[in-house]
């Protein structure tokens, strides 16, 4: 088992959970968050500090939609930069966290 950043995370880019991974697995894109699977622990530390709950291990994530999570967290690991210390979350976060859908918003761009 392993933990995954699903939708909840786009658009709103919180990162209290980078603040206390102890392995810094957290990868930073454009508008959310991934783990490296290769790299998380599964101490599942990261999961409560997450407000929204974008954060679920492997074993209890049910795809919704097009986009397979557990895939796109594993690609884009590969290619964004890693994330170790707590930003600001993006600047109008609070209109969509718990909007449903946000999907068709991923960029798969890196953070700049």
């Amino acid at each position: 088992m392993t933990y995954i950043v699903n939708e909840n995370c786009v658009k709103c880019k919180l990162t209290d959970c980078v603040e206390v991974c102890p392995v810094d697995c957290f990868y930073e894109g454009e508008n959310m968050l991934v783990i490296d699977p290769d790299e998380c622990i599964d101490c599942g530390i990261c999961e409560p500090e997450c407000p929204i709950e974008a954060i679920v291990p492997d074993n209890e994530y049910t795809q919704t939609g097009n986009i397979d999570w557990a895939d796109f967290n594993l690609k884009y690991s590969q290619t964004w930069p890693n994330i170790t210390e707590q930003k600001d979350p993006m600047p109008d976060h609070k209109s969509w966290e718990g909007v449903d859908g946000k999907e068709e918003h991923v960029s798969t761009e890196p953070a700049s």
